[in-house]
């Protein structure tokens, strides 16, 4: 019978985020996800919770469940996500700082990054609200603070990647460049990043992404496209693990959050949100994704199953 398994030559670098027992390497694979008959794959895709800094949040019922007796404590949160859920890396999401909302100084949402970097001893990425300025000046603090804990910091886009890579480069932390689900523009931004002085090891590229329903084939096709062009066609300038913050889009849409009782026809509310979470992340995990930023505990056992049982050392 006739060898159909692909010949890669390129490979996808290792990044590590954390430090000391806990830290966790994500990348280092030489075929495509979980395709380990045809190359290596050394680390098998991770999942983070998400914890946000703010207890005003727009969530559907099934979201807040639970969280519910740590919403108003993002410390207690975040023990609660590595204690009582096993989490192995978190996302600080800073909805707080958000200049559409709440509009929180970033003197001020300092404050619980570090208890919260205090209180657990996991890998940690932090998230801002895709605000240019705010983010520059959130990033900058938090890489300060953050200073020998090999955080990640996002998202990092063409207009503030100055500021925050500059901050990256001296306080050694992970960059997470963020592009519009393009590959020409993921690829520049990682140049820009390289020229500025960022090391290979220290960034993660996030290619944004829909939920199920949402855009989610498009999403698919430009991150099999950036991995089809560092493993087969050598471009290692696309050859970075990626990121997908996937929580934030699947808990919005109409159908994860619309009620049973309003449209009965579309099934129970809570199962419909945990497939709809658990679906898209093993759509990116498929395409690509080595890190997957979800929300729901039940979701993120579905997808862990299934992690376990695909691929991996």
């Amino acid at each position: 019978m006739e060898d159909v398994r692909l010949g890669y030559t390129g490979s996808i670098r290792e990044v590590t985020l954390g430090t000391g027992p806990n830290a966790i390497t994500v990348g280092g694979e030489t075929c495509l996800n979980f395709h380990d008959f045809e190359g290596s794959i050394p680390h098998k895709p991770v999942v983070s919770f998400q914890v946000y800094d703010t207890d005003k949040l727009d969530w559907p019922d099934t979201c807040k469940k639970p969280y519910e007796d740590v919403l108003s404590d993002p410390v207690a949160w975040a023990k609660k996500c590595v204690e009582e859920y096993g989490a192995k890396i978190l996302t600080i999401q800073l909805q707080s700082t958000d200049p559409n909302g709440e509009n929180r100084p970033a003197d001020q949402a300092i404050k619980t990054v570090e208890k919260i970097v205090s209180a657990v001893d996991v890998p940690l990425i932090f998230w801002g609200v895709d605000d240019t300025k705010k983010d520059a000046e959130m990033m900058k603090l938090i890489a300060e603070v953050c200073a020998g804990k090999n955080v990640a910091l996002g998202p990092v886009t063409n207009k503030n990647y100055k500021q925050i890579g500059a901050s990256a480069i001296a306080y050694k932390h992970i960059i997470i460049a963020s592009s519009p689900i393009d590959v020409n523009l993921a690829k520049q931004l990682n140049i820009l990043l390289l020229e500025l002085g960022v090391k290979e090891n220290q960034i993660l590229m996030d290619p944004t992404t829909g939920g199920l329903g949402y855009g989610i084939e498009y999403t698919y096709s430009v991150m099999e496209r950036d991995r089809i062009a560092a493993l087969i066609q050598q471009d290692d300038k696309l050859g970075f693990p990626m990121i997908c913050n996937l929580a934030n889009e699947v808990w919005k849409t109409k159908e994860a959050r619309i009620s049973e009782e309003e449209f009965p026809f579309m099934g129970k509310e809570k199962e419909r949100g945990i497939c709809l979470e658990a679906v898209t992340a093993v759509l990116l995990a498929l395409a690509g994704a080595n890190i997957l930023v979800m929300r729901h505990p039940e979701s993120i056992k579905l997808i862990n199953q299934l992690i376990m049982e695909l691929g991996g050392k």
